[in-house]
Parts: structure tokens; sequence; C-alpha cells
């Protein structure tokens, strides 16, 4: 991995905005060590001469510099570690260890390229003030300690700078490596998707860091998508399988009324039924049409309040002669005044779908149950049957389009009923189940009540 492209990364750049605000940091607290540590030791100096001029003037026995002289002279070869002056108004130096000076009254300080030329490797810090007839007095004493201080906090700053920048340096750079190498994976990863291997997935190193989350979402997506594409495979294919033997049909009822000279009446059964079979496949492929329009949602902008009660009672009554042709029965328990928001239509075709189906798959003298009640979760109706059923493994697998337990296609249907039914549900946000009736099968549908 470059190093420029390591350079460029956000959270390279980030760690250096982090690394200059510590820099900053460092600064400031630097300049406040600095600050306080120079004036407290600067104090600690002013003090001790303090104390020495008030000696001095103690041992006067007057304010004469006569007096001042013997004191300051004593003073001198008794106290190596200061530094005196006494000099009169004529600027005459009378006693000390100091030359000439010009009679400043205040602190005074002679340090670095400063320092005096008689005194080239010593730092002189000390206070001047007037001493009576006309004279100066200044006692001093070595600042070296101030200086070296000072040297000592400098260079503990830059070495600490410097081990600081260059940690945060080199962690900005194991960071964005680490960046890279996530943000690697999923490009690899988008990479081998696009050039056909759909099994693919980004790792997860199970931190359950934000790269962790957003890889699962990913991850979650790629499935949907690996669904949606299969889907659509076995759709072509379906689609393909179940239209080819009506078309196939077709086109030899076609061929065979063009070959035999027929009569007006056959030639006219034969234009109905090849109608009919042309109706079939435009009913196929309106249902196809009609179950991509639930599953994209578009039909939720027209939710309405619906009576279910008065739909499920319209249902049971339209599909009533039909169970009666059959020596079938349907029983109704249906609660009064059960309210959902959705499609009427599409509800509508929902439960039409499972009753239908119900007659049509069971046997003469078969059961139907249609109920409805609410529930805490919403209101539930259910479907039961005491035909056939079926089986546990084939649940599933009937939602899908096309799919069939009549494999040989020699019942009417196209296979696309529960495959509606179950795409109009999960439009409603409602729990499907299908369940053994012992014997028979059961499908329940719950749907969210409405917000009273």
């Amino acid at each position: 991995m470059n190093l420029p492209r390591l350079v460029r990364t956000s959270s390279f750049r980030l760690t250096l905005l982090y690394a200059g605000l510590t820099g900053l940091s460092f600064l400031l607290l630097f300049a406040v060590i600095f600050w306080s540590t120079t004036e407290f030791m600067q104090k600690q100096i002013d003090t001790t001469i303090k104390a020495e001029i008030k000696e001095i003037r103690n041992g006067a026995a007057d304010d004469s510099l006569q007096s001042l002289r013997r004191v300051v002279q004593a003073s001198t070869e008794q106290s190596p570690g200061f530094f005196y002056l006494l000099q009169d108004r004529a600027g005459n130096v009378l006693a000390g260890n100091l030359p000439k000076l010009e009679p400043i009254v205040d602190v005074r300080e002679w340090t670095g390229a400063n320092r005096l030329p008689e005194f080239q490797n010593i730092d002189i810090r000390g206070l001047g003030l007037d001493a009576g007839e006309g004279g100066y007095l200044f006692v001093g004493m070595n600042a070296h300690q101030v200086q070296e201080m000072r040297e000592s906090v400098a260079r503990s700053f830059l070495w600490g700078f410097g081990a600081a920048m260059l940690l945060a340096l080199l962690g900005g750079a194991a960071m964005s490596l680490s960046v890279l190498r996530r943000i690697e994976g999923v490009s690899q990863t988008s990479r081998d998707i696009v050039g056909g291997d759909l099994q693919r997935r980004i790792p997860l190193n199970g931190s359950g860091d934000e790269f962790d989350h957003l890889a699962g979402s990913l991850n979650a997506m790629l499935d949907r998508i690996q669904v949606l594409m299969d889907g659509l495979r076995q759709v072509s294919t379906d689609i393909a399988h179940d239209l080819r033997t009506p078309l196939t049909r077709l086109r030899q009822r076609l061929e065979l009324a063009q070959e035999r000279p027929t009569d007006a009446q056959a030639l006219h059964a034969t234009l109905g039924a090849s109608l009919s079979g042309i109706d079939a496949i435009l009913q196929t492929f309106s249902a196809l049409l009609r179950i991509a329009q639930v599953e994209s949602g578009a039909r939720k902008a027209s939710f309405t309040h619906v009576d279910l009660s008065e739909l499920l009672h319209t249902i049971a009554e339209v599909y009533q002669p039909a169970f009666e042709e059959k020596s079938q029965t349907l029983l109704e328990q249906i609660a009064p005044d059960l309210a959902v928001t959705g499609d009427r239509e599409l509800l509508t075709q929902l439960f039409a779908n499972l009753v239908e189906n119900a007659t049509r798959h069971c046997p003469a003298d078969a059961r139907v149950a249609l109920i409805a009640a609410s529930s805490a979760a919403g209101v539930s109706v259910a479907v039961s049957d005491n035909g056939p059923g079926i089986p546990a493994h084939m649940r599933e697998k009937v939602l899908q389009r096309f799919v069939r337990l009549d494999a040989s296609r020699s019942t009417p249907g196209n296979g696309l009923g529960l495959s509606m039914a179950a795409a109009i549900a999960s439009l409603h946000e409602a729990d499907w189940q299908m369940t053994d009736n012992a014997p028979g099968l059961r499908i329940s549908v719950t749907i969210p009540a409405v917000n009273k």
C-alpha cells in the first residue's frame, strides 16, 4: 500500500489535525510552566537579595556612605555568593566586587549576551536602590540556576514535543492503514461481485465496530439482492416452462386449422379455443405484473380504512355457489366491526385467493372455515380446510411464482395465487403462517389493527 494514498486518507488528515492541536496544547503548557518556574525562582532570588540588603542596613551604624561602606566591604569578603556595589554621587566605587554601574533604582539582570564585560561567564540578578547622600547601592546574586532551569524546561519540552508528534504520526499511519485495509476488503468484495461472484461477502473482524456494522448491513443487502436475482432467474425459467406448453398447443391448433379443410363451425370452435389460450397467457402476465406492483410498495399510498368484517362476508357470499356446486361446506365465524388500514381491492384479492384455493384443491364434501377475530397483534383471519393439505417441506416453496403441487400441470391454474396472496400480506405488514390443520391446511393472516 503506497505512502501517498496513506497520507491522503481522511483518518490520517484527522490525525494530523489532532497532532496539531496536541502540539498547540504542548506549546501552551510549556509557556505556562516556563513562565511560572522562572517567576518562582526569580522571586526567590529577589527575596534573598532584599533580606541581604536589610542585613546591610541593620549592620550600618547610620545611613551615611561611610557606615554602609564598612558593612558592604565586610559582606563582600564574607559572602562570596553575592555581588555588591556601593558608589558615591560622582560614580566612584566605594566598596563591593562590581564595576561602576548606572545608578538605576530597580531590579536589574545581566544574562546571556547581555552579561557584564567583567563577568562574561556569570548571570547576575539584583536590586539597586538609593544609599543616601546621593550614593547608590546594588546587591545581586548568581542567577545561573534560573538559566539552567529555563534550558532544562526547554529541552524537556523539545523532547516531549518530538516524541508526541512522532507517536501521533505513527498512530495516525497505523490507524489509516487499518482503515485502508478494511476499505480495501469492501472494494475487493465489490470487484469480485461485479466480476460475477455473487457469493462473496464483506469479511467481518468480530470487533463490533462501525465497520462491522456497515459490513453487516451491506452483506444483508447483498443477500437480499442475491435472493432477488435468484428469484428473477427462477421466474424467467418458470415463465419459459409454463408458457411453452400453452403456446405450443396454440400453434398446433392453428396449424391444424390451417392444414385441414374445415367448415365454419369447426373454425369458429378452433378460434374460440385459441382465444381462451391467449386469454390464459395474458392472465398469467397480468398476475406477474400485479405481483411486481404489489411487491414494489406503490399501492401503500392508497391505503384507507377498511371494514374487514363486511369484506369477508362479501367474499363468503360470492363463493358460496362454488362451494354448493362441489357439495362443500363454507363455515363463517367473522367477528363484527373488524377494521384495518389497507387497500380494499388487494385485501379482497388476498382472501378471495385463499378461499378459492381451498375450494379448488379440496374434494367433495370438504369443510372450509373462514374465521376472523381481534387479537393482541391486530386482526387475525384464518382459512382452514380438511383437504389434502400441503407437505411441510413445500409450504415455503409454494409461495414462489409458478410453483404448484401438481407437477404435471393437469389442473387449472398458473401457480401464482399464493404468491400474490403472500405479496399482499407483506405489503400490509401482516404476519403470514401456514400450518397443518390435521387434516388439511390452515393459513392465518394477522393484519395490524387500526389505531384508535
